[in-house]
């Protein structure tokens, strides 16, 4: 047991890495500088399906500085072993994109050539003097086109769900809804780009990689190149943002390692802003139906919920997008289904709250047109359809704090002084909304492991083939590490980021604490066992003892390492954490402009570790979904199958000035259940349901429903012109 004094966990502890990251001492994938470094530079298709008729890199390689120009003519044909189970990050059908393998084009932005030449600029420069011919065919750029057939997910992701008879049901409720929604794809545009930095020695190779899952990637390029696992070492201890552009090992990786191989000396290949929007995924559009059937009190009858998400030609990215709607609220009555509409466009991939958040979107606002409709405050139709237990998997919960969530966000928010009124609410000549949705999000635990080495100087270190992308694993995991230890956070150092470290699992899917974090605990648990049993003592021993132990034995250092894996708590409980955002908006009713002054949200999330690393998670989500409600979006083109806005001048994002008051509460919640930390994970949660409390604000503010995202001043404007 820990002695309450010794006691981190639950304590604001400020970021151990922090200082480095300010200083500039952190060192990214980017920044590595192996001897002899060359720089690589992408040149891309720029038609959306076809072939290449014919490739000229004379004046390419003529350039100065120019050290090779890798096409599908020169580059080494690569094995591309299948492997027995596709990474669970990757779409579960179809094939990776094979890059330099042959002339065939699959969307807009495929790679096709490589420059690597001494300098970044001689690269790029050479990689613009590259002239591509091509033979176009008929290509899928229209996502309505598309749609009119959709198919069924090949694998990975339950599509098609039901109980009771939810058509029958629909067509008897008393009070309905039936709505369509469409929100846009987005793209990823974190801080850092992505880039790699290739080097062989051999027969072994290193890459340097921007990855949330560093064994991912070795194991991806050994099936890629036909070589052991072993040979590969991946190292990435920062990483610049992601949430989930950096899950995959997408083709940027394998370019980087067949340049470096082909040039004979480490190459480095960073993606351009502009090539960020072709070579990385993205947050697909989604067009999703939701139709609800209830009594006159409001108490469901019938839920249909259907979407279809666009996907690629040679993939099935598939999302959860309808799994939330079959277990968020009581009904009888359910079927869901989900859908893809394949176009020339390369793969989509997960974004912050993969599936959830756009599902949830929809179902919260369709529950707000409920609401409307049969004359219910929006906050007591939620709780008069509250789900005791999970009805899609028949199980208890583990815990469930949702009622604590929003009992004390509507309080926080002032809900009850709400005019029901659409357009009742003003200040001056703005119009005021208030809105609420709910947040949920699955909690995961995957198999982990870490090690401990005590060392005869009384401090710990701790590794982990674990990321940390921004959410603050090295700082976490040090507080749980140096409980379990009883050691002060000063005398323990985390490591983590390379596969020489014990293994670990994605860094995605809020996993990381309940997977790595048990991992921690028990191997520095195992760890403090092992200094007791060296020192014959009965009690556990202190800290301040293991020093003193470790000289009396004439040892340098104690080294323990263990592992942690889920058990059979998934088949007993259904396991989520739950969550309640309020929003207010400020609309212009001359301008058409938004404004979100503030936003309450109350989460439930088993044990919270470190609030104040927390808290930020949950600010971050916020602004994720007020940019979702209010800008971000990608422009498409159907006539090149290409985004139009790929830069971060005109793919509008907030910034500081849009940013509102953001007040994030933690509900107390106790669940010995999840695993041994008790905690449920927070980077998704904390995005979740905060557009459709907006949407439903601007709804309330205005009394028109926008139901195609995101809320701009022009569609306001013309809604209200139709007023």
């Amino acid at each position: 047991m820990t002695d309450q004094s010794s006691a981190v966990i639950g304590k604001p502890v400020s970021r151990v890495d922090g200082r480095a990251k300010v200083t500039g001492a952190a060192t990214y994938a980017g920044e590595f500088r192996p001897d002899r470094l060359a720089h690589a530079a992408v040149v891309t298709s720029s038609i959306p399906a076809g072939r290449i008729r014919a490739l000229f890199a004379d004046a390419a390689e003529a350039s100065p500085g120019v050290v090779l120009v890798a096409t599908h003519h020169n580059a080494p044909r690569l094995p591309y072993n299948s492997m027995a189970q596709r990474p669970q990050v990757d779409p579960q059908a179809g094939d990776q994109l094979r890059v330099l393998q042959g002339p065939e084009i699959q969307f807009n932005g495929q790679p096709i050539a490589v420059v690597v030449a001494e300098t970044l600029e001689q690269a790029t420069h050479a990689a613009a003097l590259v002239r591509v011919e091509y033979d176009p065919t008929p290509a899928v750029t229209r996502f309505e086109e598309a749609a009119k057939s959709p198919r069924k997910p090949g694998a990975g992701k339950p599509t098609d769900l039901a109980r009771g008879d939810a058509d029958a049901a629909l067509a008897a409720a008393p009070v309905s809804v039936d709505a369509t929604y469409d929100q846009p794809m987005e793209h990823h545009n974190a801080i850092e780009p992505h880039v790699t930095i290739a080097a062989w020695d051999g027969d072994r190779l290193t890459l340097w990689d921007k990855t949330q899952w560093v064994g991912n990637d070795r194991a991806e390029i050994a099936h890629v190149f036909g070589i052991p696992e072993e040979n590969i070492r991946v190292v990435s201890p920062f990483v610049g943002g992601a949430f989930g552009s950096a899950l995959r090992t997408w083709p940027h990786v394998t370019l980087a390692a067949m340049a470096a191989k082909m040039a004979g000396r480490p190459v480095k290949l960073e993606l351009t802003r502009r090539q960020l929007f072709s070579a990385i995924g993205f947050r697909p559009r989604t067009v999703q139906r939701v139709a609800l059937g209830a009594e006159a009190d409001g108490r469901l009858t019938a839920v249909i919920h259907e979407a279809v998400g666009h996907t690629s030609q040679y993939e099935d990215y598939a999302e959860t997008t309808v799994e939330p709607t079959a277990m968020l609220y009581s009904c009888r009555n359910l079927r869901t289904a989900y859908r893809l509409a394949p176009m020339n466009i390369n793969s989509p991939c997960p974004m912050r709250a993969p599936g959830v958040i756009t599902g949830v979107l929809a179902l919260e606002m369709a529950m707000d047109e409920l609401a409307e409709a049969a004359g219910i405050d929006p906050l007591e139709l939620r709780l008069r359809n509250y789900a005791e237990r999970d009805e899609n998997k028949d199980l208890p919960w583990s815990s469930k704090g949702l009622r604590d969530c929003y009992r004390t966000a509507a309080e926080r928010f002032g809900w009850s002084g709400r005019s029901a009124a659409p357009g009742s609410m003003r200040d001056g000549r703005e119009l005021v909304g208030w809105g609420m949705a709910t947040a949920v999000y699955p909690t995961h635990r995957a198999a982990a492991s870490a090690s401990v080495v005590i060392r005869d100087d009384g401090t710990a270190v701790v590794r982990s083939a674990a990321s940390d992308m921004g959410p603050g694993t090295y700082t976490a995991m040090t507080q749980v590490a140096a409980e379990a230890l009883d050691l002060p956070v000063e005398r323990v150092r985390f490591e983590l980021g390379d596969t020489d470290l014990p293994k670990a699992p994605v860094h995605g899917g809020s996993i990381t604490m309940a997977s790595v974090g048990s991992a921690v605990q028990a191997a520095c648990v195992a760890a403090r066992a092992r200094m007791r049993a060296l020192s014959n003592a009965v009690d556990p021993v202190r800290g301040a003892d293991y020093a003193g132990i470790l000289r009396r034995h004439g040892l340098p250092q104690v080294d323990v390492e263990a592992d942690a894996a889920p058990g059979i708590e998934q088949k007993r409980f259904s396991m989520y954490a739950f969550g309640a955002i309020f929003a207010e908006v400020r609309v212009d009713p001359n301008l058409g402009t938004v404004r979100v002054p503030r936003l309450v949200g109350a989460y439930g999330s088993g044990r919270i570790i470190n609030p104040k690393t927390a808290r930020s998670q949950c600010v971050g989500g916020m602004v994720l979904g007020l940019g979702m409600a209010l800008s971000e979006q990608s422009e498409w083109d159907d006539r090149f199958g290409k985004v139009m806005n790929a830069n971060l001048a005109e793919y509008l994002v907030p910034v500081n000035a849009d940013v509102p008051h953001l007040d994030v509460t933690f509900v107390d919640e106790h669940d010995p259940h999840v695993n041994p930390l008790g905690v449920k994970g927070l980077a998704e949660i904390a995005a979740v349901g905060v557009t459709p409390a907006i949407a439903n604000a601007v709804h309330h503010a205005t009394g028109i429903r926008f139901r195609s995202l995101p809320i701009t001043p022009d569609k306001v404007l013309a809604g209200l012109a139709k007023r």
